[in-house]
């Protein structure tokens, strides 16, 4: 696991770090695990040549979002046939590059070994890869621990490339795995990566649809937070201390459909759970509590005209912002799952693999070929702006401080002078 550092740019760092607090996004989905970023305005008009503080050049393609503590930037690529966490600070300069283990290579052309966003606690930054390599880094890049999942545990038997990524609980570092092999939750304890729990989750759908990409949503109850996951044709909800299932929601693949591997995520609107699935022909919402098999008594609703298949829904208040892959957008009310609001950005063949962000009041969706459409808040489609970067992206955009980070296949770009 070699590192490579830059002293001269950690000087630079040193000397902001004693600068006012900046603000956070430690995983994918930003603070809360609900695509809403922080407070304060962003950028709505931008291109390549344009409102751009930065770009700094990327090792590698890949689909991760980066995370974000303060003045660290966390992003993770391949390079050189490795799996690597690079460290940039919010003027752009790259800090360090750490290598976590060997790359495996994608096979699906969005695909990548190293698809699964870094998460982080502020005082160190957790990543996953394709290759099953799990590590904990400390903040000058210096591996603190590290694991292999796959020769833990077995070998991956995904049909396409890893997905999921890492989120973590007040104690652990948590990672699904739903595949056709053994399928299980495992937690890592943050500071010496030692196994606190580790539960089976096999449950009984048929070939693929056996298999997820989904990443789990850490949601705080008056019980303590719950880990809520989507894949296998259910919805369950286990303790986060233990891992210990506390309850289900089946019945999302009625028809015993073979091939429903799930991408989406789901999101959390007030006390439902929103899950996309069926290859984004169905939104389910189930009502959050309830013990054991609840599939009959908390389904609250269910849409089969918008949900998605990759992006997943963000939600604010009541509200649910929904992309799908061909860019119909529509903002549903969460408790009643009505429509409020429905569209289509743009008719394009490119599809729509990014989620949607709600900031400053807008909603934010981005292309695959790095085109982001920005809608207004409010109770009619309204689109108030169009920015082309030139540059395929998958990830989601990132929303701190009044700037936006967006990282392309080559770039990270940060927007906003």
């Amino acid at each position: 696991m070699r590192q490579f550092a830059f002293p001269l740019a950690m000087f630079c760092l040193l000397g902001l770090a004693a600068s006012a607090p900046a603000e956070n996004w430690p995983q994918w989905r930003g603070p809360d695990f609900n695509g809403v970023a922080p407070s304060g305005d962003y950028p709505i008009e931008w291109s390549a040549d344009e409102n751009v503080a930065w770009k700094a050049a990327l090792p590698g393609r890949s689909g991760s979002t980066p995370a974000v503590w303060e003045d660290f930037i966390f992003v993770t690529c391949p390079g050189d046939g490795k799996n690597l966490v690079l460290c940039f600070n919010r003027q752009g300069q790259e800090l360090w590059r750490t290598e976590v283990g060997g790359e495996v290579a994608g096979k699906h052309r969005k695909g990548s070994g190293t698809n699964p966003s870094p998460t982080t606690d502020g005082e160190r930054v957790y990543v996953y890869f394709k290759s099953g390599d799990l590590a904990a880094l400390d903040f000058q890049g210096k591996t603190v621990w590290h694991h292999n999942l796959q020769e833990m545990y077995g070998e991956d038997t995904l049909w396409w490339d890893l997905g999921t990524s890492p989120v973590l609980t007040p104690e652990a570092v948590v990672v699904a795995c739903m595949q056709s092999g053994p399928s299980y939750l495992a937690a890592f304890d943050k500071e010496t990566g030692d196994v606190l729990w580790k539960v089976d989750r096999m449950l009984p759908a048929p070939r693929e649809s056996a298999q997820s990409y989904s990443t789990p949503v850490v949601h705080d109850t008056p019980q303590g937070p719950i880990l809520v996951v989507l894949g296998a044709d259910h919805v369950t909800g286990h303790d986060a201390a233990t891992g210990h299932e506390l309850w289900r929601v089946g019945g999302l693949n009625p028809n015993g459909e073979q091939f429903f591997r799930s991408i989406a995520s789901a999101v959390i609107c007030q006390d439902l759970v929103i899950a996309p699935y069926a290859r984004g022909d169905s939104l389910t919402a189930i009502r959050l509590g309830g013990s054991g098999d609840v599939t009959d008594s908390h389904v609250e609703w269910e849409r089969h005209d918008y949900s998605a298949d990759v992006p997943t829904p963000a939600a604010l208040g009541s509200r649910v912002y929904i992309c799908t892959d061909k860019g119909e957008v529509a903002c549903l009310d969460g408790p009643s799952g009505d429509v409020v609001w429905a569209d289509q950005v743009e008719r394009s063949r490119t599809a729509f693999s990014s989620s949607p962000v709600v900031a400053g009041g807008n909603i934010y969706i981005t292309r695959e070929d790095g085109t982001t459409f920005v809608l207004a808040g409010g109770d009619e489609f309204r689109m108030i702006g169009k920015n082309a970067l030139g540059e395929d992206t998958l990830a989601t955009p990132v929303f701190v401080d009044g700037k936006i980070l967006l990282r392309t296949f080559e770039h990270l770009y940060c927007i906003g002078e």
